[in-house]
């Protein structure tokens, strides 16, 4: 569990919506992780499947097949397959049944007969899965093999209710469903850890130094010369031939402690929610700010030109606007050598910045070089 000091909400704008959120590093050391939790092993992956099929056993919320005409084309290939034969002039309303797409993850080492789950979501205009039943639907991989077999009973947490007049109400997604367990697997997938003489262990995020500290403890347990680090994501690691002892070597290298290196100086600006996040390596160079907000107002009124009895005139209709400036009373505050977040922040709030400004301010900061970190906008 994080410290209570590491995480900390500043500020939040209800009239701008905006968010800042910073993270300070706590001042002890570094803790230790396991290497399983920062690398994987090459070849070690999860495979996508996809396929297509039909689910049937629909309550009149199925394709609408006077649109949807694939439907009916699958239906009749199925049916043909089984022995009957449906004339072709025949368009059958196939209202209890709708095209889908089956796709699920195959996990490394899956072998024939084991299960996965698998999602079904609908590929026409099937208003709701529930209560469907998938046939069978063969799982191919990105070579066009068949890797798995999937069928069963949906279980769809979504549903919808319409009345008479058209009014409706929908709870979550019913043009989707898991079948868990719904998949069968029928063919394997080759891997490369029982051939390779090595294990690459690859980070999952890139760094020099960790990879570096990553080859240093293996290098400590099991010997020098033992792991060597390729570059700022693989490393090698020399390991037995026989799978067996391969297998426990694997096991006891990536449950080896290592100290991750400090993350890169970076600010992070969301520019959807307004969302500032900071790293705990940011650092300011000297500089003062200033900054001030300037609120402009426009009100528009309308008057009414009525002429005097004996006048001759016409009664007219005159726009008048009334135009306002006010800008607030800005501060001054003075960033000394190597701020940190803390202090940057806390002359921010001292001089009443929303987390817009500070955006504001932060970008000024990296234009003019004061700013020690990357400035990354998503």
């Amino acid at each position: 569990m994080l410290p209570q000091s590491l995480i900390k909400v500043l500020h939040q704008s209800a009239t701008a919506g905006l968010l800042l959120v910073l993270l300070l590093a706590g001042s002890g050391a570094a803790r230790a992780e396991r290497i399983k939790d920062i690398a994987s092993i090459n070849g070690v992956r999860s495979n996508q499947l996809v396929g297509y099929g039909l689910v049937v056993g629909l309550d009149g919320t199925g394709d609408k097949t006077t649109q949807v005409q694939f439907t009916v084309q699958s239906l009749k290939s199925m049916l043909a397959k089984l022995g009957v034969t449906v004339p072709a002039n025949v368009n059958p309303q196939l209202k209890n049944v709708a095209a889908v797409i089956v796709h699920a993850d195959l996990p490394p080492f899956a072998k024939p007969g084991q299960t996965i789950d698998v999602t079904v979501s609908s590929l026409g205009n099937a208003e709701s899965l529930r209560g469907g039943s998938l046939l069978m639907t063969p799982l191919k991989g990105a070579d066009g093999q068949t890797y798995a077999l999937a069928q069963g009973n949906l279980i769809v947490s979504g549903f919808g209710a319409e009345g008479a007049d058209g009014s409706s109400v929908t709870v979550n997604v019913p043009s989707a469903g898991r079948i868990p367990n719904g998949g069968t697997v029928e063919r394997g997938v080759a891997s490369p850890f029982s051939q390779d003489p090595t294990l690459i262990m690859n980070l999952n995020g890139p760094d020099f130094t960790t990879a570096q500290r990553v080859a240093n403890s293996i290098n400590q347990t099991l010997g020098p010369g033992s792991a060597r680090a390729l570059d700022a994501t693989s490393i090698e690691v020399r390991a037995p031939q026989d799978p067996a002892e391969k297998v426990a070597f694997a096991s006891m290298v990536e449950n080896l402690q290592v100290d991750p290196a400090a993350a890169p100086a970076r600010v992070i600006i969301n520019s959807r929610t307004g969302t500032v996040v900071i790293g705990s390596e940011v650092r300011v160079e000297p500089a003062a700010v200033a900054h001030g907000n300037l609120t402009v107002t426009v009100s528009e009124s309308i008057n009414v030109s009525q002429p005097g009895a004996l006048a001759r005139g016409q009664t007219v209709v005159t726009p008048e606007s009334d135009v306002s400036v006010q800008e607030d009373a800005s501060k001054m505050f003075l960033l000394d050598t190597g701020v940190s977040l803390n202090d940057l922040v806390a002359a921010v709030n001292r001089v009443g910045a929303a987390p817009g400004d500070l955006v504001a301010i932060l970008e000024a900061l990296q234009r003019v070089g004061a700013l020690r970190a990357q400035l990354i906008v998503i």
